[in-house]
């Protein structure tokens, strides 16, 4: 009788997705799901950012030069950390690319976007240097901005198989 009770405990639990990962589509797509793709999203972009203004401020350079290496870091640390990842599952480095792309670049642009235009309009933060708790405060304050407006938008995108949803088949 247990025997058979645990055949159908496993038949079932194969045949029924248990998570939502497993169930893409705008009902199956959960706010953690959401929150979890773009936490995996800020985490390669805050990387970037920081090491992009420790560089440029570092060095000296103007806002400009130090904004663009740290978006371009950004991008290269939020596709990194995707491609680590997929590349785990045994797929080639081509496909991986291809799968991180897909997966990250509308994420990492509205972070981006938002990340970086806070940072912009605040009074005096692009000017602020590494020692200044404005740098900081300012930096953090715009990540956590950042995050709570590109989660609707992973929401968004994973519900319709699209964005962060295409790694999922890549998750062991």
């Amino acid at each position: 009788m247990d025997h058979e009770h645990a055949v159908h405990e496993h038949t079932e639990h194969t045949h029924a997705p248990h998570t939502p990962h497993e169930a893409p589509g705008a009902a199956g797509t959960s706010w953690a799901m959401a929150a979890q793709a773009t936490l995996h999203c800020l985490t390669g972009c805050a990387i970037g950012e920081v090491l992009g203004m420790v560089v440029g401020t570092a060095f000296g350079w103007g806002n400009l030069p130090t904004t663009l290496l740290a978006i371009v870091l950004a991008f290269f640390f939020g596709y990194a950390l995707t491609m680590r990842g997929v590349l785990k599952a045994g797929v080639d480095l081509r496909t991986a690319l291809r799968v991180a792309l897909a997966a990250d670049t509308l994420s990492i642009a509205v972070m981006e976007l938002i990340d970086n235009g806070t940072i912009l309009v605040w009074p005096a933060a692009m000017d602020a240097q590494l020692g200044d708790a404005l740098f900081w405060v300012s930096l953090a304050v715009s990540l956590v901005l950042a995050f709570v407006v590109t989660a609707p938008v992973n929401k968004w995108t994973i519900g319709r198989g699209k964005g962060h949803a295409v790694v999922h088949r890549y998750h062991h």
